[in-house]
């Protein structure tokens, strides 16, 4: 059963040390620093977990090479650091993939030039990851034959950090973590305004799903609503040091073509990066760089069109990609932090540094910009910072991030082996069930080992095509808050991602997912969806 109604009760009833608006990765690793810190959080977000830029990156934690160009050495530095610390924190989810540059004549730097880059890159992270590798046109051919050969010089191969899942899934494994150190979690909980009252903050939470609204009393208040900061200053009254400017990054998904397991990196036509990302059965292509003023952004046609001539210019595949590839898009701003008003923003040189800006006379503070290599730092800060606003942190060297310890994972192992449960995988054709559950669902993944030894079609796939077995779906619907279908599919898993519509929007095992997800409600759900998202299968479904 959904623990969502049962939250919003709690956040009412009690009054708690921090109040966290917004859970994008910002808001998400604060609230699992200060919980294992011993620290009364709740975590509140309008929308789903990791609803909004959170859930549309590259998948990338990356040191940041490209601020090499803008000689931000310290910067880069400082985000291989990061980068480093995430991959040792979790190597099952964020693993070294190798990216292969191509250059072509009349680039602004040759080869030799971009290799001297690379290696400096690999210096400054610690030499960590594989060294890098200077191609010449014949090697880098052979390595790449869908590289178009036109006018190519050569290019180069280096190592960075690549997130295995999708990003949503993984910041929400960071909610998880801090409901099971006791914060009180609830998604589309829409803060509608808050209030100074005998020292404390009054938040009013509206449930956007039920309409009822309710308070939420707070000693220090944390605005992490990304690219929503500056509005939710504005409604609170708050001066802040800092505010965003806004990037529009799109990305397509698109069918498969072989890459093979590595990031053909590019510049493209604007002259900034631009990659063709490996993701599952699919890839994910882009990205593109537009200023806008505001968050509220969406996929035109003039984007399509330059990522589809993009990748059709650089890339030599059997047939050019068109519209018809497109399985899903992903559009997001990239909230860049500045200080002060009416300055003018280079986005293309910018960096996603982020800063966080204390109201000690009000006990609050605001986050600008970030990205996911930086998030552990983040998390720290924040609870360095909400120390000085008088906030306890009873636990202080709890380490608050992490795989969970290497004896849990041998002890998931060995019953899975004990299980043959990686025999069942090889015979569905999908990857080895046993890394795939440890590095969605951690420790959690023991009981769906309980859930497959008591009933083995635990382990069938509800959704054909789709790599998520019953005992996934049944775990998400008890504890990870799905209120809408989209969450699952998008957010918690990847399916809507990366498999094409058409082969599960119609399909039984969609509302058999849906079933286990909402019980009674599983029509009304199914049908809202892809009323939505996918009309035309509704249609079709109704047509049956």
């Amino acid at each position: 059963m959904n623990n969502r109604a049962e939250n919003l009760e709690r956040l009412q009833g009690q009054k708690f040390d921090v109040l966290v608006i917004g859970a994008g990765i910002n808001g998400a690793v604060s609230a699992a620093s200060l919980s294992a810190r011993g620290v009364r959080v709740a975590l509140i977000d309008r929308r789903d977990f990791a609803g909004s830029t959170s859930s549309n990156s590259s998948n990338l934690a990356w040191g940041g090479i490209k601020y090499l160009e803008g000689h931000e050495y310290r910067l880069v530095s400082k985000l291989c650091k990061s980068r480093n610390r995430l991959m040792r924190a979790y190597p099952s989810s964020i693993r070294e993939i190798r990216f292969l540059t191509s250059v072509f004549r009349g680039f602004r730097f040759s080869p030799a030039f971009l290799f001297a880059g690379s290696l400096l890159y690999w210096a400054l992270g610690r030499f960590a990851l594989r060294p890098p590798k200077l191609l010449t046109r014949r090697r880098l051919r052979a390595s790449a034959p869908a590289v178009a050969p036109e006018n190519l010089i050569g290019g180069i191969e280096y190592s960075d950090g690549y997130v295995h899942d999708n990003d949503s899934r993984f910041v929400f494994n960071f909610v998880r973590d801090a409901m099971k150190r006791g914060c009180v979690a609830a998604n589309y909980a829409h803060a509608l305004g808050s209030r100074r009252l005998d020292g404390l903050w009054v938040t009013r939470v509206k449930d956007v799903e039920t309409g009822k609204v309710i308070e939420v009393t707070s000693a220090v208040l944390i605005n992490a609503c990304g690219p929503e900061t500056d509005r939710q200053n504005e409604d609170l009254g708050l001066k802040t040091e800092h505010r965003h400017v806004f990037s529009k990054g799109v990305h397509l998904m698109v069918n498969r073509r072989s890459t093979r397991h590595r990031i053909l990196t590019f510049f493209a036509s604007d002259g900034r990066l631009f990659f063709v990302i490996p993701m599952g059965p699919a890839l994910c292509v882009g990205t593109t760089d537009t200023p806008v003023p505001s968050p509220q952004v969406a996929v035109t046609e003039k984007d399509r069109q330059f990522i589809l001539e993009n990748v059709n210019r650089l890339l030599r595949f059997d047939q050019p990609l068109t519209r018809s590839d497109i399985i899903s898009e992903r559009c997001g701003v990239r909230p860049l932090a500045v200080r002060g008003e009416g300055q003018v923003a280079n986005w293309s040189k910018m960096s996603r540094k982020h800063v966080i800006d204390v109201n000690e006379n009000d006990r609050c503070l605001s986050i600008f910009g970030g990205k996911l290599t930086d998030c552990l730092n983040v998390g720290d800060e924040v609870a360095r910072a909400v120390q000085k606003l008088d906030v306890t942190l009873n636990v202080r060297d709890q380490r608050w991030y992490g795989e969970d310890d290497a004896s849990v994972k041998q002890k998931f192992f060995d019953r899975a082996q004990a299980m043959r449960l990686d025999e069942r995988a090889a015979r569905d054709g999908v990857e080895s069930l046993t890394e795939r559950l440890w590095r969605r669902y951690g420790a959690d993944a023991l009981a769906m080992l309980d859930a497959i030894e008591v009933d083995p079609t635990a382990a069938d796939l509800v959704i054909e095509s789709a790599e998520y077995l019953r005992c996934e779906v049944e775990h998400a619907a008890r504890w990870e808050m799905v209120t809408r279908l989209e969450d699952f599919l998008r957010r918690r898993s990847k399916i809507e991602l990366v498999i094409p519509s058409e082969q599960w929007a119609t399909r039984e095992g969609l509302f058999e997912a849906c079933q286990i997800l909402f019980g009674d409600r599983a029509d009304q759900k199914l049908q809202e969806y892809l009323m939505e998202r996918f009309p035309e299968a509704l249609r079709e479904r109704k047509s049956v």
